[in-house]
């Protein structure tokens, strides 16, 4: 049976682009699965009903971007399943692409905010958003800043050696 995320070494960019994107989802969908867990938890534990006010939304928030990240990842393996076989793969490959980058901006903000929410319930909540900026510069600076950075730089470096030649 052929399966759309399989490599092939006759196979086109569009399978290995596909599935460069399943091991990629493989890999952030434990650490969302487990944040939202966690999340799921703190409710029923006993100290939940004193944190204040400011607290509650910020885990509201935090539980909804961990949700919505779920949902995010998972999209592209419910759709590949129930498209099949897959008439544009392109099409879909963008679409996937487009759905896993919005999830990991959902899982940047559950990241974030659950830094935020944790820390300021242990040591108050100056502490608690001191950490969350610097979890949001570090996350940022890994996830964000530095991919697009290498990539401009390999694109420049491959322009300028075209030229050269």
């Amino acid at each position: 049976m052929d399966d759309d995320f399989t490599v092939k070494t006759e196979g086109t960019n569009a399978d290995i682009d596909l599935s460069d994107m399943l091991v990629e989802l493989r890999i952030l969908l434990p650490g969302a699965q487990l944040l939202t867990a966690f999340l799921i938890t703190l409710p029923f534990n006993s100290g939940f009903g004193q944190i204040i006010q400011f607290e509650k939304i910020v885990f509201m928030v935090t539980f909804f971007c961990s949700i919505s990240s779920l949902i995010l990842f998972t999209g592209p393996a419910i759709q590949h399943r129930l498209m099949r076989p897959l008439l544009d793969r392109q099409r879909f490959k963008n679409s996937a692409t487009r759905q896993m980058v919005a999830g990991t901006i959902c899982l940047t903000l559950a990241l974030v905010l659950s830094a935020n929410l944790v820390m300021s319930e242990v040591f108050g909540q100056r502490m608690g958003i001191t950490v969350a900026v610097t979890m949001a510069t570090f996350i940022g600076a890994m996830w964000w800043i530095w991919p697009i950075y290498a990539r401009r730089r390999l694109s420049h470096h491959a322009t300028s050696t075209k030229r050269i030649l």
